[in-house]
């Protein structure tokens, strides 16, 4: 089975047309994470494979070109970021939460595309969701076990959409449990048939507030996010946590327009958290486990139910059984349950749309 990684690169040079001039940021961004956690240039080097000349070199090539110095050295002391190192590393960050669903999804589709050139027959079985921890660790496992799939990163409410009109044969969402999911559940069950579908659980998970570490700001709950001056990151329109969002706000009764950075938006839980972890922001809404990598401050707002919707014949597929199995196995739910802010009791669990939404 092919395995294809796709991975951003930089490129950095100044604004003069010196070809020569330009340097390859992705060695630089890894030897300045290296010295940032070990606090040694020379035993950065040797982490990432590099020569005590050629990290020095890259760096004095790098500060040359940024006019100012990246590192601060003190005889004795070890060796540690400047605010432009640490922004740089920051910024690389981001642009990997940013761009990793993305390039998975592109990665996911060459992979399907050249199987199917390589063994002249229908598709691998095909998987639209969100982005999420879970979601992730699927794909992982899939792969770890040889069980080809094509994933897409799309909307909750995208996905839905995709399965009814017969794009995908796995449909992730995410509902909220407890007063909103009766109005979160109604955007995808007009695309959902109790004839037609099925719902596999995927996890519970609990979704809050992402602030700075230790809280500075003293923020409570949502309504702080009306407070004057106060910068808040959203996730785009169509996603389940913008619906989440409004339907917080609206029992608040905040208007978007009072929110500061409502319209800003990120892709995924891990881009709002890197967002807010930069400084640029001072508050996101997201799963726990974003919060936890990130080393920001949580304030649990409440708990969602995940569920991937599949035809109501999926069990008697052949295509999608190896993918059912993995779903249902004891090593998914235990991969699920490690997850920071994930419950995996129901992982697994195959149910008819009434028995999950009964109303």
């Amino acid at each position: 089975m092919l395995r294809i990684t796709l991975q951003p690169h930089w490129r950095i040079g100044q604004d003069d047309g010196d070809g020569a001039a330009a340097l390859d940021a992705n060695i630089l961004l890894h030897l300045l994470a290296a010295v940032q956690g070990s606090g040694s240039i020379a035993q950065a080097g040797r982490e990432i494979g590099l020569s005590y000349r050629h990290a020095w070199g890259l760096l004095q090539q790098a500060e040359a070109l940024f006019g100012q110095a990246l590192l601060v050295r003190g005889r004795g002391r070890g060796s540690a970021l400047t605010e432009l190192g640490e922004k740089l590393i920051w910024a690389d960050t981001r642009i990997g939460a940013r761009l990793q669903p993305l390039l998975e999804s592109l990665a996911s589709e060459l992979e399907g595309e050249l199987g199917r050139v390589q063994r002249r027959q229908r598709a691998v079985p095909r998987l639209h969701a969100s982005h999420g921890f879970a979601v992730a660790a699927l794909r992982e496992q899939l792969a770890a076990r040889q069980v080809p799939v094509e994933l897409r990163y799309r909307s909750s409410l995208e996905a839905v959409a995709a399965l009814a009109q017969g794009d995908c044969e796995l449909a992730g969402f995410h509902v909220p449990l407890g007063e909103f999911e009766a109005a979160a559940a109604q955007r995808y069950l007009p695309w959902l048939k109790r004839d037609q579908h099925l719902l596999v659980h995927l996890a519970v998970r609990s979704q809050g507030l992402f602030v700075a570490p230790g809280n500075p700001l003293g923020l409570r709950g949502l309504g702080d996010l009306a407070r004057p001056g106060l910068r808040f990151v959203n996730r785009p329109e169509g996603s389940g946590t913008r619906v989440l969002t409004d339907l917080l706000l609206r029992r608040e009764g905040i208007a978007p327009r009072a929110v500061a950075g409502y319209d800003n938006t990120e892709l995924t839980h891990a881009a709002v958290a890197a967002y807010v972890a930069s400084g640029m922001a001072d508050a996101g809404i997201g799963v726990q486990t974003a919060a936890h990598r990130f080393g920001l401050h949580f304030i649990p707002l409440l708990k969602e139910r995940y569920f991937f919707a599949l035809p109501a014949d999926a069990l008697d597929r052949a295509e999608l059984r190896p993918v059912l199995g993995v779903l249902r196995s004891p090593a998914f739910r235990a991969r699920v349950a490690a997850l920071k802010g994930y419950e995996a009791a129901n992982t697994g669990q195959v149910l008819a749309l009434g028995e999950a939404f009964p109303a």
